[in-house]
């Protein structure tokens, strides 16, 4: 059976633009077949929030929000990074094959040095191996990831590579990336933004755990424009991407009405604002009243993580002992 993982920054409360853009196809992945791991990576975020007031609460925030939005612990591991040492160990056996030259040449790490003031730690040098003693521990051959994402992959197969040719062996495999049916879906932000993200502020964002009257405070203040001036005119930016919300969460006949107001210049912003608010509540009702639900189940998150990580070490103790059998760190 192939082996998927996924993993996920503690980065706090999820919005619309994960859920669309990738959650959605995580819990569509656990009813493949495939053995999946999911899980949260706080030693990742130590590269750049090494703050226990920041990490505690939002490892917490991401477990609840996965879970409510459908990720079974009954189908997938769910784990945080650092209940598995396994991971570190490996990942100390791949730098060994990691070339300084080749990790100052990620995109990703390139942009932290062009920011001013900004700290350059080892950890964000050695970003890609982390990722790749994350993958390659459980030996995983599918790895779902966006666009961005996808060199880390190639660099993860370099590894794996390496560490194959060095000592003649096949033992751990080149993962390729998984891509789902269609085009990933893009959520535009609530302010113009041609992307949701909380790094905009929450201004940008709808939460999954909004409250209602959030939800409509948050609508009632997105941009518009004076309204279209001649028939079938293009919509401006921040216009267009209230459609394309309406688009996710309205049915079809409510956005088609409004579609055609706007080309036919009789659209009320007012009222076309009130309708998605009202299906955006709808829509986040299920994934807020199980957030909330989650929220007061300390015992079961727990037996969710002491399961998932048991599962983990299982499968990373066995890669592990491998890896040390084939370098030869095998002494008695």
């Amino acid at each position: 059976m192939d082996v998927a993982l996924s993993g996920s920054r503690p980065t706090g409360k999820l919005h619309m633009g994960n859920y669309f853009g990738a959650v959605q196809n995580y819990v569509k992945l656990q009813e493949e077949d495939f053995k999946s791991f999911f899980f949260i990576a706080d030693y990742h975020s130590l590269t750049t929030h090494p703050s226990a007031d920041y990490l505690k609460p939002n490892v917490r925030e991401v477990l609840i929000d996965y879970l409510a939005c459908g990720l079974d612990p009954e189908k997938t591991a769910i784990y945080i990074q650092s209940d598995l040492p396994e991971t570190l160990e490996l990942f100390t056996i791949l730098n060994m094959f990691a070339n300084k030259g080749e990790l100052e040449k990620v995109p990703t790490f390139k942009e932290k040095i062009r920011q001013k003031n900004q700290t350059i730690n080892a950890g964000l040098l050695t970003y890609p191996v982390l990722m790749a003693a994350d993958i390659l521990i459980h030996r995983a051959n599918k790895v779902p990831v966006g666009r961005d994402q996808v060199q880390h992959i190639e660099m993860t197969r370099n590894f794996a590579s390496r560490f194959n040719q060095m000592y003649k062996t096949d033992f751990l495999p080149e993962p390729q990336p998984y891509v789902f049916a269609g085009e990933p879906i893009k959520v535009p932000g609530l302010d113009g933004s041609t992307k949701m993200s909380k790094s905009l502020g929450d201004k940008n964002c709808v939460y999954l755990s909004d409250m209602p009257e959030d939800i409509l405070k948050k609508v009632k203040k997105a941009k518009t424009d004076g309204g279209p001036e001649t028939p079938n005119s293009e919509k401006p930016q921040e216009v267009q991407n209230l459609f394309e919300i309406m688009k996710l969460v309205s049915d079809a006949s409510t956005y088609e009405h409004f579609n055609n107001a706007y080309n036919n210049c009789e659209i009320r912003y007012g009222d076309f604002k009130n309708q998605i608010a009202e299906d955006l509540i709808a829509f986040n009702k299920p994934f807020r009243e199980r957030i909330a639900d989650l929220s007061k189940q300390e015992d079961y998150l727990k037996q969710v993580t002491k399961r998932g990580g048991e599962q983990a070490k299982e499968s990373a103790r066995a890669t592990l002992d491998g890896v040390r059998r084939i370098i030869g760190i095998d002494y008695y």
